[in-house]
């Protein structure tokens, strides 16, 4: 009984299929925490440009004249 537990174990033990999905599971991971963070920095960066272009016409809007 025990040398069959024992050898079950060292199976598992040396079992690599488990890997490959660990492997794929870490890499769509790191993809996602790369894709979330260039979306947001790309965002930050649009909605700056938008800023700047609205404070800018706002600026240079011309005034309306007196009446």
């Amino acid at each position: 009984m025990l040398h069959r537990i024992k050898k079950s174990a060292v199976g598992l033990w040396r079992d690599e299929s488990g890997a490959s999905l660990i492997e794929y599971s870490l890499l769509i991971g790191i993809m996602v925490l790369v894709t979330v963070a260039a979306v947001t920095a790309v965002g930050t960066w649009a909605g700056g440009k938008w800023s700047y272009l609205q404070t800018t016409l706002e600026a240079n809007a011309p005034t309306p004249p007196k009446q």
